[in-house]
């Protein structure tokens, strides 16, 4: 692929804080993540696209590392995963959290230790525990009471699998009430409050086959302020001083989960992980010093804070309508391959890219392609007043939760993802085509 070499001088030309960190703008208006030119990959990959920069993953990798030295940084899969990014995150120092069968046997066979991937989920398939077993996984992470007996049936004679316990701490706490998984109203853990999760600990320490090394809990997602980790600390110290007591076991793994919120839009706030490790680490300290526990081994699982940053996806206009109430401006994309606005009304700052306006800006609504009132992709952001089919737009922050919640609706295909780094892009995942979708339609 031919790429146009940068100027000496980058022009900026608006607000980049919420972009790859290396990303610069030419006087022309054409923007370049990676040292490569976003037109330039639609023109040789098409549109919709999505790009990543791999720079701007490992940077965010080696921040978690170095904010969290001595504890375990697991990325987690769910928010994006594709076999690159699994080998980069590997390459980083960092472990991986996985939901499912599909994406722990992707990981492995990439080459990524299974003694560094923890295995979650709140109904695990018979076919997620069967792979785990047999690709010997880390850590299984329990659920529900039933998980159990299930999974120390299924572990082999002589062997021992080591778990830990998802704990509902009874915290409220993340951008959006479906993201929320920490309170005692949903379908993930065991709570503190009625005395599950005690129950589940005094049953797992009386399987012979099962060790349990600690306990874990997840929040919720786009969560911006410390304090609910606090909260969560005090509340799971407590219980492994109550373990300690009721059976003379002390746990030494805690897994606080994920779910720090990140920037979409200028001005968003963020969840600073250096800040975050700093005052969890004084709140562990100071709880178990008053518990008389020894410190366990910290665990966070950071996802759309590693990868959803690192990732833009560019747009063709397809079409530009103006209404007396709204002036939309229609792209080849939309809630195929970014459901987050339909589902919880997530806010973005497309803009546009390839060529410099000199008109006046004006508010849109940008909507996708498909058969829905509800697919829209970002509501009242400017965009110049004379943007028309043809031109692209650009997506920032979508790296985390696009393509890995995308679907086929309406028969159209997924996107590629292309790789940047050092003014080169290479594809990692092909565009899904038509011939992909008719091959799973078997029956007449």
């Amino acid at each position: 692929m031919t790429v146009t070499p940068l100027p000496p001088v980058a022009v900026p030309a608006g607000d980049l804080s919420v972009w790859p960190a290396r990303t610069v703008e030419r006087p022309d208006g054409r923007l370049y993540v990676g040292g490569v030119a976003l037109d330039e990959l639609a023109e040789s990959h098409g549109t919709p696209v999505y790009v990543l920069d791999e720079a701007e993953v490992r940077d965010r990798c080696r921040a978690y590392r170095d904010a969290f030295p001595g504890a375990d940084v697991h990325y987690a899969a769910k928010a994006f995963l594709c076999r690159a990014l699994a080998h980069w995150v590997e390459e980083e120092g960092l472990g991986l959290d996985v939901c499912s069968a599909g994406e722990l046997e992707l990981a492995v066979t990439t080459g990524f230790p299974p003694e560094r991937i923890l295995l979650h989920g709140n109904a695990k398939s018979p076919e997620d525990l069967r792979t785990a077993l047999r690709l010997g996984v880390g850590r299984i992470v329990i659920d529900s009471p039933a998980e159990i007996a299930r999974i120390a049936a299924a572990v082999g004679p002589g062997e021992r699998q080591r778990v830990m316990l998802r704990v509902t701490p009874g915290i409220s706490a993340g951008g959006h009430a479906k993201v929320r998984t920490g309170s005692d109203d949903q379908k993930f853990g065991l709570s503190l409050r009625d005395g599950h999760a005690q129950h589940a600990i005094a049953r797992l320490l009386g399987q012979p086959r099962l060790r349990l090394t600690g306990l874990h809990c997840h929040l919720g997602s786009q969560i911006t302020d410390v304090k609910p980790y606090l909260v969560a600390v005090r509340r799971l110290v407590g219980l492994m001083a109550r373990t300690r007591d009721a059976h003379g076991v002390v746990l030494s793994e805690l897994d606080l989960g994920g779910g720090h919120g990140i920037a979409y839009r200028p001005g968003d706030r963020a969840l600073d992980p250096a800040a975050l490790a700093r005052r969890v680490r004084a709140e562990l300290a100071e709880s178990c010093a008053g518990a008389g526990l020894p410190v366990p081994r910290l665990i966070v699982e950071p996802g759309r804070a590693i990868s959803g940053p690192a990732g833009v996806v560019v747009y063709r206009v397809l079409a530009v309508k103006a209404t007396p109430e709204r002036f939309f401006v229609a792209v080849d994309g939309g809630m195929s391959d970014n459901p987050r606005p339909a589902l919880y009304g997530v806010r973005y700052a497309p803009r546009l890219i390839g060529r410099r306006s000199a008109a006046g800006p004006r508010r849109a609504t940008v909507v996708g392609r498909h058969c829905e009132a509800g697919d829209v992709l970002a509501e009242d952001v400017p965009l110049p007043s004379d943007v028309r089919p043809g031109d692209l737009l650009a997506v920032p922050v979508a790296g985390a939760y696009h393509l890995s919640m995308a679907s086929s609706y309406n028969l159209v295909g997924r996107p590629p993802v292309v790789a940047v780094a050092a003014g080169a892009g290479r594809l990692l995942v092909r565009r899904e085509t038509q011939a992909d979708l008719r091959a799973r339609d078997v029956g007449l």
